[in-house]
């Protein structure tokens, strides 16, 4: 299994985004790559909550590991720190072997220079998830995460 690692200065408060990390709307407006919607299904931000969002395709050339065009997972919060740390694990809805298996999300956040210091890391890749595929897409969703909380 591999892991992808992230890390971006944003010019906002901790606070600030982790509750963009546990708000069902901010969610959805920044956890999608470009070329995506999504759909948040259900949300309960609290340790031991549960969420299901999906993922669609804009382009009708792309394949989903759910459906035609679609990415489907569910998850739940493992660990809330408030303002420092949020812990999820995540499964894709498909039957694709090699899209199966329980990935763990940890975005850890940290003052600094004015700011705050975001690392994302994804753990447990499932061998299908291509690293490389999986690093460009949360670059993306970490542009709009920081662009939905420094207020762009």
């Amino acid at each position: 299994m591999s892991s992808t690692h992230i890390s971006r200065h944003v010019n906002a408060r901790r606070a600030s985004i982790y509750r963009a990390l546990l708000d069902a709307h901010a969610v959805a407006t920044w956890m999608v790559p470009a070329g995506m919607t999504s759909r948040v299904h259900t949300f309960d931000a609290r340790e031991g909550g549960t969420f299901r969002i999906s993922l669609t395709y804009d382009a009708p050339n792309h394949v989903g590991k759910t459906s035609a065009h679609t990415d489907t997972y569910h998850g739940r919060f493992v660990k809330l720190v408030p303002n420092e740390q949020v812990v999820e694990v995540i499964e894709f809805e498909t039957a694709d072997p090699a899209m199966q298996g329980e990935m763990t999300i940890t975005y850890t956040l940290a003052e600094k220079d004015g700011g705050t210091d975001v690392v994302a890391v994804h753990d447990n890749l499932p061998p299908g998830v291509s690293p490389a595929d999986n690093e460009t897409g949360w670059r993306m969703s970490m542009d709009k995460l920081q662009a939905y909380v420094e207020g762009r």
